[in-house]
C-alpha cells in the first residue's frame, strides 16, 4: 500500500519509482543516494554534489551546462545532503516542462533525462580525477559555507547540542564535512570517492508527473542503468541511547542574543505507532504559533525572541530553539521545562488536540500538493518501512487522543540543555 498511486521497479543498479499525476504542468525526477554516516568521507561526500553540477564529459565547462538546461525550456537542476536517522542522502532534483502543453514536438523529457544522467554518471574528468579547476574552486566554496555556519547562531547552537548531545553517534556528524579535511582532499581522492559512492551508495529514482508509466520506463531504461552495483540496501540502524544523566552546557561567544536548545530523546521513529502522537505533541508544545512554548515563553513572559520545537524522525529526537537575552537565562530555562512538565500532566485541552490535528494534517496536505513534498512523504515510508496510502495516514493522526498525547509526553526524556550566550552573559 502506497500513498498514491506509485509503482516501484527493481531496475539494473536502481530502484524506479513512477508517480503518474494530472496535477503538475512540469515533471519532476529526483535522484537520491543513500549511505550510512561516517566520519572517513564525509567532506568528500559533501563536495560531490557541487562538483558533479559544474561540467560533464560533453559540457566542460559551467557555462555550457547551464545553457544546456535552459535550451530545455528553462529546465532547472538542484541538489542538497540531509541525514536521515543515521544514513546521509544525497538528493539531485530536476524539474523540467511537460512536452505535451507545449506545440514544439522536441523531446524535452528525452534530452533532459539524458543531461541528468550525464551530470550523475558521466562528470568531466581531468586524467585519473575531476577537473582541477572545478574542485579547487567548489572545495573554496564550501570552506566558506562551513566557516559562516558560526556566524549563524541559531544553526551553530544546534550543531553544538549535537555535538554534545549525540556525540559518539554517527547522527552528530556533520553534513557539510570539516575544514580539517580539505588539505587532503585532491581531484584524484574525490574522484576516487566519487565511484564508491556510485557503485555503493542505494539509489532510489522518482519520476513524477503527467506521463505514462511505460513512457518512463522505458526513457529511464535508456539512460540509467548501474551495472557495477546490485543496489542492495546499506541502511544504517539508528542508535537510540538511553539517556543517564542531563548534560547542561554553556559556551560563550561574541554575541548579543542568547540561544537556549535543548535536546529530548522520543525514543519514537517515523514509521512507529506512537509516531502520529509524537505530532500531535510536538504541535501543542512547540510546532505551531498557538504553541506553549510560544504563548508562554514569548508572548506571556517575554522572555524569548522565539521559542519553537521540532522533531528528528528518523532519529528519535525533539530539540527545543529559543532565543533569550543572555541574564535570562535561568528564567527562561525554567519556563521552557514548566511547559513540558504541563503536557506529562495533561495541561491541554482536548480542542487543543483537536485543532492540533487539523493542522498537522493541513501541513502534511500541502507538503504533498507539491511534487518534491509529495516524492520526500513517500522517500521517508520506504526507508522507514511504513508505506501507506493517504487516507490512513491521515485516519491515523485523527485516532490520536488527549491519552495518547499524554503518554508522549512521559516517553520523552530531556538530554540535553545547550546555551550559546555573551561573552559577559549569565549562566
Amino acid at each position: 500500500m502506497k500513498l498514491t498511486k506509485e509503482t516501484i521497479l527493481d531496475k539494473e543498479g536502481y530502484r524506479l519509482h513512477i508517480l503518474p499525476s494530472k496535477k503538475y504542468k512540469t515533471i519532476t525526477i529526483v535522484a537520491k543516494f543513500k549511505a550510512p554516516l561516517k566520519r572517513e568521507g564525509i567532506t568528500e561526500r559533501a563536495l560531490l554534489p557541487h562538483v558533479l553540477q559544474k561540467a560533464t564529459s560533453n559540457h566542460p565547462n559551467i557555462r555550457s551546462l547551464q545553457s544546456a538546461f535552459e535550451n530545455l525550456y528553462g529546465t532547472a537542476l538542484s541538489s542538497d545532503g540531509s541525514k536521515k536517522g543515521e544514513n546521509h542522502v544525497i538528493s539531485f532534483r530536476m524539474e523540467v516542462v511537460n512536452e505535451a502543453y507545449l506545440n514544439d514536438e522536441e523531446p524535452i523529457l528525452e534530452e533532459a533525462l539524458k543531461l541528468f544522467h550525464e551530470v550523475l554518471f558521466d562528470p568531466k574528468k581531468e586524467g585519473d580525477g575531476f577537473d582541477t579547476d572545478i574542485v579547487k574552486r567548489e572545495k573554496q566554496t564550501l570552506e566558506q559555507k562551513i566557516t559562516s555556519i558560526k556566524d549563524d547562531k541559531m544553526s551553530y547552537a544546534n550543531l553544538r547540542l549535537m555535538d554534545n548531545m549525540c556525540k559518539d553517534e554517527p547522527y552528530a556528524l556533520h553534513v557539510h564535512g570539516y575544514l580539517e579535511d580539505f588539505k587532503d582532499i585532491t581531484p584524484e581522492s574525490l574522484y576516487s570517492y566519487y565511484e564508491q559512492m556510485i557503485k555503493g551508495d542505494m539509489l532510489d529514482v522518482y519520476v513524477i508527473g503527467d506521463i505514462p508509466s511505460k513512457d518512463v520506463e522505458s526513457l529511464t531504461s535508456r539512460f540509467f542503468t548501474r551495472k557495477n552495483s546490485d543496489n542492495s540496501d546499506n541502511d544504517q540502524v539508528s542508535v537510540s541511547k538511553q539517556v543517564e544523566e542531563v548534560s547542561e552546557i554553556v559556551e560563550k561567544e561574541e554575541v548579543k542574543q542568547g540561544k537556549l536548545h535543548l535536546g529530548y530523546r522520543t525514543y519514537t521513529k517515523f514509521g512507529e505507532d506512537d509516531y502520529y502522537a509524537l505530532q500531535i505533541f510536538n504541535g501543542i508544545y512547540g510546532g505551531f504559533p498557538s504553541s506553549k512554548l510560544f504563548m508562554n515563553v514569548r508572548e506571556k513572559h517575554s522572555l524569548a525572541y522565539y521559542a519553537a520545537s521540532r522533531f528528528e524522525s528518523h532519529k528519535g529526537l525533539l530539540l527545543v530553539f529559543s532565543g533569550v537575552d543572555p541574564k535570562d537565562y535561568k528564567q527562561a530555562k525554567s519556563i521552557i521545562l514548566e511547559q513540558m512538565d504541563a503536557m506529562k500532566a495533561g495541561d491541554f485541552t482536548e480542542q487543543q488536540v483537536e485543532e492540533t490535528k487539523e493542522q498537522v494534517i493541513n501541513q502534511l496536505q500541502e507538503t504533498m500538493d507539491n511534487a518534491n513534498g509529495l516524492i520526500e512523504v513517500l522517500y521517508h515510508q520506504m526507508i522507514s518501512g511504513a508505506e501507506m496510502p493517504a487516507d490512513e495516514l491521515i485516519e491515523n493522526i485523527r485516532k490520536v487522543t488527549k491519552d495518547d498525547v499524554i503518554k508522549m509526553a512521559n516517553k520523552l526524556e530531556l538530554d540535553t540543555i545547550y546555551f550559546l550566550t555573551s561573552k559577559d552573559g549569565g549562566e
